[in-house]
Formats: structure tokens, C-alpha cells, sequence
């Protein structure tokens, strides 16, 4: 739909929104890109921090009404100059602040490194602001089917959460729909 670099450049508040935030290489635009079956609609790279502005998609779900999935930009470990890495922040808390459409903000976090300082700030960024949150374990398929539970159970601890994260693959269709359902439910 549109890429904004400055809070002016937001489209207007029309379609229920849902928010992909993470670390530079947590995989959230590969995980978008699975989601919505178009290889290359969200630009994915082997180089972290790819993602330098907000970016709207409206999706078409399998079942339901159209959304918006907002792609956001990454924070940790990004191959970019830190001045441009610390406007994102601002950038991002506009948007967090500002969208009476937001229904949810997906915090992903790769299934193999578990949550560390910087989720559980934003996790106490969202809930202090109001916005509903869901962990995400993305590349649950780069763990044993046997750890994925116990890695869930121990994101929840670690962070405080009120239930287990939901698990998620671009490898695995199967946790696509369990997060498709998830994220129908978010968008009513």
C-alpha cells in the first residue's frame, strides 16, 4: 500500500492493522511473505536491518476481511549507521501511538535465542501504551519437534508472559494456519 519514513507519510486509518516487530534478523519478512503466499513482497536479505521504513501491505486472508500487515523496522543488530538505526524509534513509537486500527503487534523472536532485554522493553512499551501483543517463535523448524514446547514455556517465563508464545515456520504450512486463525481472531 504504501512506505513511510516520517508519521506524515502514514495512509489513513482504514483497514484493521497488524503489526510485525522483531530483531534485525528474526525473519519477519520472510515470515510476511509466507504468510501471504508472494515470494518477494517483502524484501528479505541476508543482510540485517533491510527494513528502514514503516510498510503497509493490505492482505486479502484466506477467510475474512481484508487487513493491513505492517511491516516495522527491526531493532538490534542492523548494518546501518546508528543515527539511522535511533530514528527508527521515534518513527515506530509514532506509529505505536498513533493507529486507532492497531488490533495487535506480533513481537517475533527466533524460537533458538529465546527473548532477551530488548523484547521484554518493548513488550513493556506496548502493554504501558495499551496495544496488544503476541510473541511469535519464528524458525521453530531450526529446533527438535521434542524442544519447541519447552523453548515456548521458557520465552513465557523469561518474559513474564500471560500465555505461551505461538510457534511459527516458513517451513511448516501447518503453524501458518494456527497463525492465520490467531491473527483473524486479532482483527475483528
Amino acid at each position: 500500500m504504501v512506505s513511510a519514513s516520517d508519521p506524515r507519510g502514514f495512509p489513513r486509518p482504514e483497514l484493521p492493522e497488524l503489526a510485525f516487530s522483531g530483531r534485525s534478523n528474526v525473519g519477519k519478512s520472510s515470515l510476511l511473505n509466507a504468510l501471504v503466499g508472494i515470494p518477494g513482497l517483502a524484501r528479505t536479505s541476508n543482510t540485517p536491518g533491510r527494513t528502514r521504513l514503516v510498510n503497509w501491505f493490505r492482505v486479502e486472508p484466506p477467510h475474512g476481511k481484508p487487513v493491513a500487515f505492517v511491516d516495522l523496522p527491526g531493532y538490534g543488530y542492523a548494518k546501518v549507521a546508528k543515527s539511522e538505526r535511533a530514528a527508527w524509534r521515534p518513527l515506530v513509537e509514532a506509529y505505536l501511538g498513533r493507529r486507532e486500527v492497531l488490533r495487535c503487534v506480533l513481537v517475533l523472536i527466533d524460537a533458538r535465542r529465546g527473548g532477551e532485554e530488548e523484547e521484554a522493553e518493548l513488550l513493556e512499551y506496548l502493554a504501558q501504551a495499551g496495544v496488544s501483543s503476541q510473541v511469535i517463535l519464528t524458525k521453530a523448524d531450526k529446533l527438535a519437534k521434542a524442544k519447541r514446547k519447552p523453548a515456548a514455556a521458557a520465552v513465557r517465563r523469561a518474559l513474564g508472559l500471560p500465555r505461551d508464545p505461538l510457534l511459527a515456520s516458513v517451513e511448516e504450512p501447518e503453524s501458518l494456519a494456527d497463525l492465520w486463525r490467531f491473527l483473524m481472531r486479532q482483527a475483528l
